[in-house]
Order: C-alpha cells, then structure tokens, then sequence
C-alpha cells in the first residue's frame, strides 16, 4: 500500500514512521526538509499525565482541562482519545531519543502551562519542538535507508486527485523548476500545518500560508472552526515576524504587568489570583488588549541559573532582537497570532469527506474547540499524524485511479492558461493587502461592523485578476486565489457566531450563548460559502 503525506513536521513525521511500522510505502513529500518545518519553533512542551501521584493529576483531569480550555464544543471522547494516548506518546518520544528535561530522581520533568489545573508539561529545555523533530527524522532515516519512505524535497502542493469521490493522489509543482509532478497513492495524509501567512507577521512560519485547506475547500473538503484563531499573549516584535515568547517562561513563575502612575499593577493576578498569569491564551490575550499601557513579563527575578538552564532559548531570542538581557530587564511583550484551531473537518479516524483523503496537525481541525491548551500541540500533532496512518493501513490498497500523465497535462494545461494572463494586480501586493484585511478585521476584538467590512475587502480583491508575475515562483503565483476563498469562509464564520467563545470575541455579542455550543462548519458548493452549526463531534453542552 502506498501513502503519500504532504507535510514533513511532527505530524507528517509521526504519521510516516508509523505508516511505515504497518508495513506501507511511504511517500514524504514537502517544500523543504523537515529541519525547517514550523514544528521546530514549538518551545513549551507536550501534555501527559505521566505519574498519577503528581499533584493527584489524572487523565480525567487532563480530558476536563481541555474540554474546559476548548469551551465545550469538542467532542469528549475524541479529547478521552488523545489524553489517554499521551502518556505512551511521551514516554515513546522519550525511548526515540527525545532529550526531555529530567527532575533530581530521574524522571521526565513536568511543569505548568496555561489552563491546566496539574503541572504535566513535559518539556526539553525551551526547544522542546525542535528535540522531537530531530528525534523523528532520526526515526524516520531508519526507514528510508530500507526504503519505506521515500523523500521528496521541493514540492508544493497543488490539488489533490480525486477520481470517482475517491482521492487517489495529489499533484504538486516544483519549487526550482515550476514543472507539474503528479504523484499517485492509495491514501492522501495532509499535514501542511496552519494558516500564518495570511496574517502577514505571526509567531508561526510563512510557509505556512492556508492554500492546502483553500484548495480542498473548493474540492469539496468541509472547514471547521474558521474563527477560532489562537493570540498567543507573549511575543516581541521584530522585522520579519513575531517571535514567540515560550509560555514556559510564566509557567516557571513569570509575571504579567503594565506601569501605572509609578507602579507596576500585575493585572492577571489582581483579576485571577496566584496563578492568574497562566489563564487559558484566549484570556490572558483579552487582557492584554484591555491594559491602557504597554505589558510587560518580568522573569529577571527567577535568577540566571534557571533561566539559563529551563529559559535559554527566551534568554537568546531576547538578546539577539532586542539587546535585552531577560535576567536584568522585563521584556515587552504583545499578542500574535500563534494557532488556528481551525481547519479541515475530520472524522474521528482522521478522514475528511472524501474517502482516502486525511488530515493531521494543525491543519486538521480536532481536539482543541474554541481554545488550544499550551502544551496540546505537540501532543495532538503526534497523536494524530500515527492516529492517520492507522486508519490508512486498516483501509488497505485502493483500486487505481486516472492516468497520472493525463492528470499532469491537465494541470499544466491550467498553468499555461495563467501564464498568459496580464491584468490585475499581482500576486504578491494582494497577499500583503490580504494580510492587512485579517489582521484589521479577526483580530482579538471583533464585531459585525468589521466583519461585515472585512468580507467586502476580501471581496473587493478577489475580483482583481491575479496576474502572473514571472518574478515569482509557480506555487506563490497559483496560492492567492484559495487563499482569498478561505480568508472569506474565516470572515463568513466569524460573523454567523454571534457570540463570544474562547478565541472568538464578539465586542457586540460579548455573552456566551448555548445556541452555539458546537463547531461550525464551511462549505463550498458551485461558488458559494456557506456556514452551519451542529457539527458531528458536538460535545453537548456544559455540565
């Protein structure tokens, strides 16, 4: 059997190195190698209830902390799934060479995240993405060398191949060439990652632009949970990005301020108590936006040992973009955009709606609801990349498919069709206007004003031609029209959700309304969005 994963991150890695344990053939096809997939930036840690004992956690606790943090529309057995996995996930990484953090008896070392009532972060210093992911490729070269997987540098996606309701493959085009590469398989694993770089500057990477899930949509893939976009509440501004500042660093005891006539007011913990600087992101980041002045997070108290032993990589990131030395000065902090918990609609095997298509990471929208927990990420990234691949294996080979050279020569026929296009506005300015529009309009704040003003921008600039700027590669020339369609399914989402849940805050509808206790779902049909309520993996309403 021959499955072919688009993505090289801990998804796309855990769900090849176990599609490869049952025995299939791999291909690992991505843009670039996995050393630059998003994955690596995740600094935190990954969730498990190793030791019951530990402040009297358990996997009951952990499943009520994220239905909590998520506001109660995910599914709660799909959640039970994913806690009681993650224990043996962790203690698996650890095993593949996962260089966590251990405390004075030996054992993996667990600490506080946001939202969680137990400290049961499992963490590698502050690099605790960048240690799994180099722990997967290790895992993964293991197979490579006895050619179960097999590489696929330099490809970007184009659109999946689905032949008689059934998706037996995607096409892509090269990154250097921009020549048309279609690629047959009985299963279609998407682990493309999230929807960054259609708000411009993000904690996340810019290779992570949406097209995948814009592309699926308007090949009949449901969306789910569009308006629930995750403002990480601590990151600094520089150049090029927002880079993160880990949520470790107030898990180990950092504080939230601002400076008020002389004095520093801690606003989280007047509000929420001793541990009020690790509410759920969604509420701290309301916060934040509510302060007259600028916030800052103090950690110079904790002392240089720990920061340079538990903080490093806050410690460096700080020293190399601000000049400020974290052990000395509070660093300047604001919200970015960090996560989108919304994405492509999957069923609890991880199969969208087109059989033999799947979806994991986070770009499949699953487990976290309204709000993802710190520490989730990585543990639902893994989960689900393996969780994908088992559903493959079980489904066994398909029957063939359409001629791959006929589904090239399509392909290629479409390209030319552009190329020969000169109106309109290239792509590349309407990516930056684009940006502007999503930044301006689903921001922490929201209202129907602006929503309502946002879909006409989108609008407004997906009627400009896109013309083909030979400065450009394929792939950056053929993303912005999917890209604008799912933008407009974010806005449409945003807007339909009259009220205020997790991520989602409505300034008009600031009240929570059981009405809405479920996820919303986007659809495309001949043209059109639309969006509904009442999706399949309802939890019910809060008890």
């Amino acid at each position: 059997m021959q499955v072919l994963i688009i993505g090289s991150g801990i998804a796309g890695l855990s769900a090849a190195i176990r599609s490869a344990e049952l025995g299939c053939h791999v291909i690992l096809a991505s843009p670039y190698v996995s050393e630059r997939a998003q994955s690596v930036m995740a600094a935190g840690g990954i969730n498990a209830v190793l030791d019951p004992s530990r402040e009297g956690d358990s996997i009951e606790l952990h499943i009520e902390d994220t239905m909590k943090g998520g506001c109660f529309i995910e599914d709660e057995d799909t959640v039970r799934g994913l806690c009681t996995a993650a224990p043996d996930i962790v203690r698996w990484l650890d095993s593949i060479g996962v260089m966590f953090s251990r405390d004075p008896s030996g054992n993996i070392a667990q600490r506080a995240f946001g939202g969680q009532s137990r400290d049961r972060t499992a963490y590698a210093g502050a690099s605790t993405g960048r240690q799994i992911v180099t722990a997967l490729i290790q895992k993964c070269r293991e197979y490579e060398i006895v050619g179960k997987i097999e590489r696929r540098i330099g490809l970007n996606f184009h659109s999946a191949v689905i032949h008689g309701g059934r998706c037996c493959g995607a096409v892509f085009t090269e990154t250097v060439s921009g020549r048309i590469v279609t690629l047959p398989a009985d299963a279609v694993i998407m682990a493309a990652g999230g929807m960054n770089r259609l708000f411009g500057k993000t904690t996340g990477s810019s290779l992570c632009d949406g097209y995948a899930a814009g592309r699926l949509f308007t090949q009949g893939v449901r969306l789910r949970n569009l308006e629930m976009i995750q403002y990480h509440p601590t990151s600094i501004e520089t150049p090029n990005k927002r880079m993160l500042i880990s949520e470790a660093a107030r898990g180990e005891g950092g504080r939230l301020y601002y400076e008020e006539g002389g004095r520093r007011v801690y606003f989280m913990e007047d509000e929420f108590g001793e541990r009020g600087n690790l509410m759920p992101r969604d509420v701290v980041s309301r916060c934040m936006y509510r302060c007259p002045s600028q916030v800052y997070l103090d950690i110079s108290f904790l002392g240089e040992k720990l920061i340079h032993e538990r903080l490093q990589e806050v410690y460096d990131v700080c020293m190399d973009y601000l000049g400020l030395d974290v052990t000395k000065e509070a660093i300047p902090v604001a919200p970015s955009v960090h996560f989108f918990m919304g994405g492509i609609k999957t069923d609890d095997d991880h199969m969208t709606d087109i059989d033999g298509l799947y979806a994991a990471g986070e770009c499949a929208s699953k487990y976290h609801g309204a709000n993802r927990l710190g520490g989730n990420s990585l543990l639902a990234a893994v989960y689900s990349g393996r969780k994908a691949a088992e559903a493959c294996s079980e489904r066994g080979e398909a029957k063939g498919g359409p001629d791959a050279d006929a589904v090239t020569a399509e392909a290629e026929a479409g390209l030319a069709a552009a190329k020969s296009s000169d109106k309109g506005t290239a792509a590349d300015s309407m990516l930056m206007k684009l940006s502007a529009i999503m930044n301006s309009r689903l921001g922490i704040a929201r209202d129907e004003k602006g929503l309502r003003a946002g879909l006409a921008e989108a609008e407004e600039l997906a009627a400009e031609a896109v013309r083909y700027d030979e400065g450009l590669s394929v792939y950056e020339n053929l993303r912005i029209k999917h890209m604008l369609i799912l933008s407009k399914a974010m806005l449409m989402s945003a807007l339909v959700r009259e009220e205020s849940r997790g991520a989602h805050y409505r300034q008009d509808c600031p009240e929570t309304k059981d009405e809405f206790c479920s996820c919303s779902v986007a659809e495309y049909k001949d043209g059109a969005i639309s969006i509904s309520f009442g999706d399949d993996a309802r939890s019910g309403v809060k008890k």
